[in-house]
């Protein structure tokens, strides 16, 4: 894949390609990888989908679609084609081979679009951890940033297993100094928690899929100028600001946090461990969902596995359906609402939009009674929603 810099001033021709493999979850348009590969700078100009049983070992997709797959990227002028599923090192290399492109996977796809959006210190750490346990288990020189970081091995070995071998040493140093890096920061984090903590700081983190609102909720919110575009993971550094609930009659603390997406790499998951923490210790969750994208039933279950995984799914949420305002003609809060009820969902749920300021009076509301009426911990003197009475 093109390098982050090449990638925001080019647009490559790709194939997308999807094997259905009779999960639920299945993308038959490719929708989703299309509005990845936009956001890494590609050009998707035809996709291909077929259904297996189980992927081909050799070519995921087998010979005969993978010649499919050669013919309309030649006929098209596609110089890369791009797999919805992740791929192993040996199906990637034998379908290069075969197609004579370059071929990538949903994971690098969002590893690339990580490496464009970082910001800050701590982010572009978690990226480079993420990129490089990717690419420890290929062992192929496809990056220029590794390339850059080669000087100090020594002398260079020929083709083979010493190559190999001196990859493998590379990418585990530097493996090992950006986790020491990275767990320095998250030592500073837990400080920082930890004043928090003192200060008896309530705390609510935003969660929710990939392009939900959130960062145009928390501007909304706490009347700030967050970065926020009507695209996939416009936002990756936690932004944390104080905010004053008339409610509760006091300020606390919202952070905006990195969106989720299904399979997300689980590389990306524990590189994002010291941001995701915010999710982890905050008080109450505010998971926000997309009203207006029909498939939001699976968005929500995916951002429930994320935390789930990472420790949080133990955390007290509220669901804010967002973008009302976006909604397709016929559709309504009243239809959310029913199907909320007959799938059983207990928690607290709100209607709004944040970039009109629909319903957000009421969220802050009910935001203010929660922050009020948590006991508090008299072992350290900091509030608690253990014990709390359950929203409504």
């Amino acid at each position: 894949m093109s390098s982050p810099e090449k990638a925001q001033a080019t647009t490559a021709p790709t194939i997308l390609v999807g094997v259905d493999l009779g999960h639920s979850h299945f993308d038959g348009e490719l929708g989703e990888l299309g509005l990845l590969a936009l956001s890494a700078g590609l050009q998707p100009v035809a996709s291909i989908t077929c259904k297996r049983r189980a992927p081909d070992a050799a070519l995921f997709v087998g010979s005969g679609k993978a010649d499919e797959i050669k013919l309309l990227a030649q006929q098209l002028g596609a110089t890369e084609v791009l797999f919805d599923q992740s791929l192993s090192p040996a199906q990637q290399r034998n379908l290069e081979r075969h197609l004579e492109l370059p071929v990538n996977d949903r994971t690098l796809l969002i590893l690339e679009i990580f490496a464009q959006r970082a910001r800050s210190h701590e982010g572009k750490l978690q990226v480079e951890l993420a990129r490089l346990q990717y690419l420890s288990t290929r062992l192929v020189r496809r990056w220029s940033h590794l390339e850059r970081q080669r000087g100090g091995i020594g002398a260079r070995g020929g083709p083979g297993e010493t190559q190999i071998e001196l990859d493998r040493r590379m990418i585990g140093e530097s493996i090992k100094r950006t986790k020491e890096r990275l767990q320095k920061l998250k030592r500073q984090r837990q400080t920082q928690r930890r004043q928090r903590e003192r200060r008896d700081t309530f705390t609510i983190s935003l969660v929710g899929y990939t392009n939900a609102g959130k960062s145009s909720l928390f501007n909304a919110m706490v009347n700030a100028k967050a970065y926020a575009a009507d695209q996939l993971f416009a936002t990756l550094d936690t932004t944390t600001r104080q905010f004053y609930l008339a409610d509760a009659g006091r300020s606390v603390s919202l952070s905006d946090t990195v969106g989720f997406i299904r399979n997300l790499p689980h590389g990306l998951i524990d590189a994002f461990e010291a941001t995701l923490q915010e999710a982890v210790d905050a008080d109450v969750l505010l998971h926000v969902v997309d009203a207006s994208n029909p498939h939001f039933p699976e968005q929500m279950q995916e951002v429930n596995r994320v935390l789930a995984e990472i420790g949080a799914d133990g955390v007290r949420q509220v669901l804010v359906f967002n973008k009302l305002d976006a909604m397709e003609p016929g559709r309504s809060p009243l239809q959310l609402q029913d199907w909320l009820d007959q799938d059983g969902v207990q928690t607290a749920r709100f209607f709004a939009s944040a970039r009109t300021g629909v319903g957000l009076l009421g969220l802050r509301e009910h935001l203010g009674q929660l922050a009020r009426r948590a006991p508090m911990d008299p072992a350290n003197g900091v509030q608690s929603l253990d014990g709390a009475e359950a929203a409504s």
